[in-house]
């Protein structure tokens, strides 16, 4: 099992697949995310781009009816398989693949942000809460701040 941090950055990841699909984003975060589960092997590199390639077609394909499933779906199974992937490796290499993920959601998928550290329930991705016709609907919330995200750094672009 992943520590906390890991598991958060394994869900970064998957929303990072599932939120850049179909953007401009998406051929670095692509070609990226392959060569970080390949590790150098150019035929898994290429089986993982095949991957890719079958969930966006998969996000993009989808009817309307069916987007909310499929996002979920195919947010969650990239989650799990960069989970794996991080499971997988001695501690050493986690470190190291860790900070590969990282640098490649900072490059790549800037929007999706991730906790470093996680002290409580996460929400990766978009929180809609609702109220009608004159019923109530209640979110507490601690030390949250309210504004304009930072602009990116020199690193960042």
């Amino acid at each position: 099992m992943l520590a906390e941090g890991l598991a958060a950055l394994a869900a970064a990841g998957g929303a990072a697949v599932v939120q850049a699909a179909g953007t401009s984003a998406w051929q670095g975060l692509q070609q990226s995310v392959a060569q970080w589960f390949a590790r150098g092997d150019g035929e898994r590199e290429r089986a993982e781009l095949e991957r890719l390639d079958r969930s966006a077609a998969a996000l993009e394909t989808a009817a309307d009816d069916e987007r909310t499933s499929a996002v979920s779906g195919q947010q969650g199974a990239w989650q799990a398989r960069f989970e794996r992937a991080l499971e997988d490796l001695a501690d050493f290499e986690r470190e190291e693949a860790a900070e590969l993920l990282r640098t490649l959601l900072r490059t790549h998928a800037p929007a999706v942000g991730f906790p470093t550290a996680v002290s409580g329930p996460t929400i990766l991705g978009n929180a809609d809460v609702r109220a009608d016709h004159g019923s109530v609907a209640a979110v507490q919330m601690r030390d949250v701040t309210i504004g304009s995200p930072p602009q990116p750094g020199p690193q960042q672009g």
